[in-house]
């Protein structure tokens, strides 16, 4: 039965997914099958994997994975949770060997997704991961948290009146943050604005904001292991970026270059923080040339 307060495309690509159990916690999942090496989606804060609706469509032979993160979307959204990146990566390892078994898979991971993909990258030097990582590309993500520009929303709830902001979370002040991020060229519609918060909203989401916001903090305790996998890791890995991001601001990716010089990169001059709902298509070209050249080196 669905929820009366999701909107009408949410309820659609509800149906496509399923609600899987791990730990005893619900999590919306939408598996495709199809070509290999299956492509891993990971979303950010503080949407879901609604965000892939578009790229899943694109991309009808590729293997899919995508599901909404502990506390986001449609997923179970547990007061009481501890909500870590590790807990996050523990249900991606387990989801991509539940779905795809030994088989290589190609992660792409945006926003607070980036740091989940970063702490695979270290449990695989570790020797710990348990499935075979094909390649990677991460994109407008605030991996070096010292050089980002947080949205007046994260640092509301990322203060000591966090859990006030997020008891006091309404309509109109998620719209203005959220269209704020989107780039000049490819501006929020107000029919996804009313779908992400019918998104967040939904079994009171929303009111979790400050226990969400978490990860950031959590990116400056794990800033060694997670900055050191990205130098280490000598797999396949690409960076991809819309320039026009407020937040994940391009001094972030410049940082990550000069960590690793030789690592491809695509830069995309007219679009913000949401590459794969502002412009779907340049985004699915961008990921399939990075899949394309894992393929041919698998």
């Amino acid at each position: 039965m669905s929820s009366p307060s999701l909107s009408e495309r949410v309820e659609t690509w509800r149906l496509k997914g399923n609600l899987e159990e791990f730990r005893g916690r619900r999590i919306h999942t939408y598996f495709q099958d199809g070509e290999g090496p299956l492509l891993v989606l990971l979303h950010g804060f503080p949407t879901c994997s609604y965000d892939w609706r578009y790229t899943v469509d694109l991309m009808p032979d590729r293997a899919i994975l995508a599901f909404d993160f502990i506390g986001f979307g449609l997923s179970d959204k547990p007061r009481d949770h501890a909500y870590t990146l590790s807990w996050q990566a523990d249900l991606t390892e387990e989801l991509i060997v539940r779905h795809w078994e030994d088989k290589p898979a190609f992660v792409c991971a945006h926003d607070l997704g980036t740091s989940v993909a970063t702490e695979l990258l270290a449990r695989d030097l570790a020797g710990e991961l348990r499935f075979d990582l094909a390649g990677m590309m991460l994109f407008n993500g605030s991996i070096l948290v010292e050089k980002s520009n947080p949205t007046l929303a994260q640092k509301l709830l990322r203060g000591p009146l966090g859990p006030l902001a997020a008891r006091f979370s309404n309509e109109a002040f998620f719209r203005r943050q959220f269209s704020s991020v989107f780039g000049s060229e490819h501006p929020m519609t107000d029919a996804d604005a009313a779908d992400y918060w019918s998104l967040m909203t939904y079994n009171d989401g929303n009111r979790l904001g400050h226990k969400l916001v978490s990860y950031m903090d959590e990116r400056v305790i794990y800033a060694d292991r997670w900055h050191g996998a990205v130098s280490r890791w000598q797999g396949d890995l690409n960076l991809a970026w819309g320039m026009q991001d407020p937040v994940a601001v391009p001094d972030i990716l410049d940082g990550l270059l000069e960590m690793r010089p030789e690592l491809p990169v695509v830069r995309m001059p007219e679009i913000g923080h949401y590459p794969q709902v502002e412009d779907p298509e340049r985004f699915v070209r961008v990921v399939s040339e990075c899949l394309d050249k894992t393929r041919s080196s698998l």
